[in-house]
């Protein structure tokens, strides 16, 4: 049987960079070190697929070119051109951010993975990313895909959750960074990670890196990373009530943590029947109130799912709500809601166009 003769770090990184040159993937983020564009690619990728970042990207570019121009802008602003992509601490801190770095910092970015750090919103993956594609810093960006690759790679088979691991697999990472090209480096590692490395099922057969590989070696590279298993989402039944007054819908900014400061409809979490619906709704119009259910949507979140019925009631006048807004279809369609409530706003502008429409016809024939 023939010995197994892995390469050295360098040979690995000279290796997958090849192998990036031909086949890295192609997004509208990448091929820029302008630092506030990294920056904003790679917050909007953490905990986003990468396919789905490209568009708001490019969006959010026109909307804010510059560290300036979202510095400016209001957290609504911010939070509206956010929506659609979930966990919106990340557009706060984004926002916050942008007045450190346009005022204090003088419009200059930090230039180490270190001072990064002190960005509100930026971890250590974030920052070694940044650093790494914009200034060339030489550190490793462990997201998911470089722990199982290099798990993989060097055979680390013990639990990658603990922290002598994470050092183990942070120090291999290192020693594939090369003194020149770590950005890239670090994309390479990604990309492999997506496209070949998988989890599960990784398609060795493609793999550039296959004699390198202490795992493929070994016959087994599935069983890696070893981890412990999630525990599954909390289920939650929710009733999400659309109040109607005189062609408008309620919105009520939440202020519960999930969630927090976006307009939502109103909502009554742990129960998701008619009679939780109507206790809701009877705080804005306590007479003559009944609800009815006009449909169903399930939203995952990290650590809970919400599992709704959406409810219709009407009131018969459109008491002042402090912390919310009575909103006609344009107002609906300005301010920034979360995408569990996607499903609830078209239900809500479907009543609005078709109330809108009888209205339109009432006057005409008087």
């Amino acid at each position: 049987m023939t010995a197994h003769h892995p390469g050295t770090p360098g040979q690995i990184t000279r290796r997958l960079l090849a192998w990036y040159d031909r086949h890295q993937r192609a997004f509208p983020f990448r091929g820029t070190r302008e630092p506030y564009r990294v920056w904003l690619s790679e917050i909007m990728l953490q905990q986003t697929r990468t396919e789905t970042v490209g568009p708001y990207y490019e969006c959010f570019l026109a909307l804010f070119p510059d560290v300036h121009a979202l510095a400016r802008a209001s957290e609504q602003e911010v939070l509206k051109a956010w929506e659609g992509l979930g966990y919106y601490n990340r557009a706060r801190n984004l926002h916050k951010a942008a007045r450190l770095v346009a005022g204090e910092l003088q419009g200059i970015f930090p230039t180490t993975s270190a001072k990064l750090r002190q960005l509100p919103g930026v971890g250590p993956y974030a920052a070694a990313a940044i650093a790494s594609i914009a200034y060339d810093e030489p550190v490793p960006a462990m997201d998911g895909n470089l722990n199982r690759v290099i798990s993989r790679l060097f055979l680390v088979e013990e639990d990658i959750g603990t922290p002598s691991v994470r050092r183990q697999l942070y120090d291999l990472g290192l020693s594939l960074m090369p003194a020149r090209r770590a950005g890239d480096m670090n994309q390479a590692l990604m990309d492999l990670g997506a496209t070949i490395c998988l989890p599960g099922t990784p398609d060795c057969a493609r793999c550039p890196l296959q004699a390198d590989c202490k795992s493929f070696q070994e016959g087994d590279p599935a069983s890696l990373p070893v981890m412990q298993a999630k525990r599954p989402p909390r289920q939650v039944d929710v009733a999400v009530c659309l109040l109607f007054c005189d062609g408008k819908v309620l919105l009520v900014r939440r202020q519960e943590a999930l969630l927090r400061g976006l307009y939502v409809f109103l909502l009554h979490e742990g129960d998701a029947g008619p009679a939780a619906a109507l206790m809701r709704v009877r705080r804005f119009a306590p007479r003559n109130i009944f609800v009815e259910e006009v449909g169903a949507a399930r939203h995952v979140f990290t650590h809970r799912v919400w599992n709704m019925r959406i409810y219709v009631a009407r009131a018969t006048a459109c008491l002042p709500v402090k912390d919310g807004v009575w909103a006609d279809l344009e107002t609906l369609a300005s301010l920034p809601l979360p995408v569990a409530m996607r499903a609830a706003k078209q239900a809500a502008r479907q009543v609005l166009m078709e109330e809108a429409g009888g209205l339109r016809i009432d006057k005409a024939a008087e």
